[in-house]
């Protein structure tokens, strides 16, 4: 059984990947630049993009099932998902697992529209290893995060949990046309998850938090809003500016949402183990959080 892993150098494909070794499964990985793949060795190692169905003949044969992520270069939206779910059914994949973003596109109804695949949605809402980008270099160097809505609640999830589904909807029956709501075990404000980076490295880490002003004052400016990773995807995607970025963050941070911040026990259910928490994915990457070695 070979599956197809898409997105395979990306922080949840990776996990995806190393799921599917650990099952025993013969992996293929697909990646614009193998070169850079920096994958086990005994992983298939296919170059191809996404975006091009026309060159992922060879990527798709033999596979019996895929995990797709439904965005290309640049987190834009696939705009040839007919394209490339004729290209898995001719090829006789049986199973998909797709990962949703953040805008759908024409993967998913495509997907949903077939007659040949047995299709599960993936949908996390908000992946531990984004702090990593966000957070790692302000409490490196100020140890400070200063943003916004500090009282803001999110329930985020392992990328290894997320891999782990992957992997078992890919190889165990009874997922198919079913949509899982991913989330870790607790519901944290953003203030507590800096606490509890504070508490793992031993370090005075602090959550400053701006007004909306001071928001739209200091991050307006071309240099002045920080590397927040989910909107520098959605903004590459949707093609906004700063200022519009900074709305849209606002408005997206300080409006409670019932479905981004409501609990569910998917993984535990589908994976048979209670997802990791945040203090524990905390406590393996410290290293992330300290300031270099002088």
């Amino acid at each position: 059984m070979t599956v197809l892993v898409t997105g395979a150098t990306g922080t949840v494909g990776r996990q995806v990947v190393r799921s599917l070794l650990d099952r025993g499964r013969k992996v293929r990985a697909l990646t614009r630049d193998p070169a850079r793949a920096d994958l086990p060795e005994d992983v298939e190692v296919i170059r191809g993009d996404l975006a091009d169905a026309g060159g992922l003949e060879a990527a798709f044969d033999g596979a019996t099932a895929a995990h797709l992520i439904t965005f290309g270069e640049g987190y834009r939206p696939l705009a040839n998902g007919r394209d490339l779910v004729d290209l898995a059914e001719r090829a006789g994949v049986g199973k998909v697992t797709v990962l949703a973003g953040w805008q759908e596109g024409t993967l998913e109804p495509a997907v949903r529209a077939s007659g040949g695949l047995e299709w599960t949605f993936l949908e996390p809402v908000q992946f531990m290893a984004n702090f990593l980008a966000d957070w790692g270099e302000p409490l490196r160097t100020t140890g400070r995060v200063r943003e916004p809505y500090g009282d803001r609640q999110s329930p985020p999830v392992d990328e290894h949990d997320i891999g782990a589904v992957a992997a078992t909807v890919l190889t165990q029956d009874g997922h198919g046309g079913r949509s899982y709501h991913l989330t870790g075990p607790e519901v944290l404000t953003a203030r507590r998850m800096v606490g509890i980076i504070a508490e793992v490295t031993g370090r005075d880490l602090r959550f400053e938090e701006l007004t909306p002003e001071q928001v739209r004052r200091e991050w307006s400016v071309p240099g002045g809003r920080p590397p927040l990773s989910i909107f520098d995807a959605f903004a590459q995607a949707a093609g906004f500016g700063e200022a519009d970025l900074v709305e849209i963050l606002l408005q997206m941070y300080g409006t409670p949402n019932e479905y981004g911040t409501m609990l569910t026990d998917q993984v535990e259910k589908i994976i048979g183990r209670p997802p990791r928490t945040f203090a524990q994915w905390a406590a393996e990457h410290a290293h992330h959080f300290l300031p270099a070695p002088r």
